[in-house]
């Protein structure tokens, strides 16, 4: 049984179980996959596919125990593989950011900005996506760490610690008639057509869930990931939009007008997830305190060491 084994097995799991796929993916040959997952069998004395002729169909109940174990033993080799690099080379590498539009665009412009004149020497990677996306990177191995505010809590195979707390505000054209209202509230929102956020974005359930506890239907006409999105449409008359506080830049958002909103909804907390038994890099550390300064690496080392265990 060798790494190589494991990875093709890996791969082939990744890709659908299209062998021509996970082949190319590797830059090997299908037979050459083909023969080397056969020998894995044959020393496993069991299959761990389900075959159609050439063409494999599914995975076996053994299979995805073995591909379970087989995912974990690579996740360790390559934390194997990032120990000696931290000791060779303390300032340099890679760091792999799992994160939402709205954190990459307002939350982390600064703290990468300090990261990279810390460390020119750390490439930084930036991949965008859903919060599902995003913890899913995490447990694959694709990314070092995710920055969300919403699902990341509900994967057992990461741990999340808490960053900050953010709240929403209204955003509308100027001149419109919520700007002349002393108290903002639900009920005067509802009256207008709702921009805001798609249901697994930045808080949207602490919006839906304050509507529904007075009972309000809103009229919610446009949808998107994008706190940028919405403002343009808002721009256009469209609607009125709801967003995260962050992403209103006074001075840059000429088009519109920002009302408080934090007494209508609940605050949302964004947080950051890390793979179980993974192990973390000494840059990466930094990086964590740097956008939330209260994760020192002491309290991060000791949450990796209570979930563990």
């Amino acid at each position: 049984m060798t790494l190589q084994q494991l990875r093709y097995l890996y791969e082939i799991s990744r890709h659908g179980l299209n062998i021509t796929d996970a082949a190319n993916s590797l830059f090997t040959s299908q037979p050459g996959l083909s023969k080397q997952i056969r020998l894995l069998e044959d020393e496993l004395g069991i299959e761990i596919f389900v075959r159609n002729g050439k063409r494999i169909t599914s995975i076996t109940e053994p299979g995805k125990e073995i591909l379970e174990i087989s995912k974990r033993i690579l996740l360790e080799s390559e934390s194997l593989k990032q120990v000696g690099e931290e000791f060779r080379s303390q300032d340099s590498g890679t760091l792999a950011i799992a994160t939402t539009h709205t954190q990459a665009r307002y939350a982390l412009p600064q703290i990468v900005k300090q990261f990279i004149k810390q460390y020119p020497k750390v490439k930084l990677n930036l991949h965008q996506g859903s919060p599902t996306q995003l913890a899913q990177q995490v447990i694959n191995g694709e990314v070092d760490i995710a920055i969300a505010t919403e699902s990341l809590s509900l994967y057992d195979e990461l741990i999340t610690l808490p960053c900050y707390e953010w709240n929403h505000c209204v955003i509308v054209p100027p001149e419109h008639p919520l700007l002349d209202e002393k108290t903002l509230t639900l009920e005067k929102i509802a009256l207008y057509p709702i921009i805001t956020y798609d249901f697994a974005f930045s808080g949207r359930g602490k919006i839906n869930a304050a509507f529904a506890t007075l009972k309000i239907t809103p009229n919610i006409v446009l949808t998107a990931i994008d706190a940028d999105v919405i403002k343009t449409y808002v721009e256009l008359g469209l609607g009125i939009g709801i967003v995260a506080h962050m992403a209103y830049i006074p001075g840059r958002d000429q088009g519109i007008h920002m009302i408080e909103a934090a007494h209508l909804f609940q605050p949302s907390t964004t947080r950051i997830a890390l793979r179980k038994n993974e192990y973390i890099r000494g840059y990466t550390y930094h990086f964590i305190e740097l956008f939330a300064p209260h994760l020192t690496r002491k309290i991060l080392e000791e949450a990796l060491y209570v979930k563990q265990h």
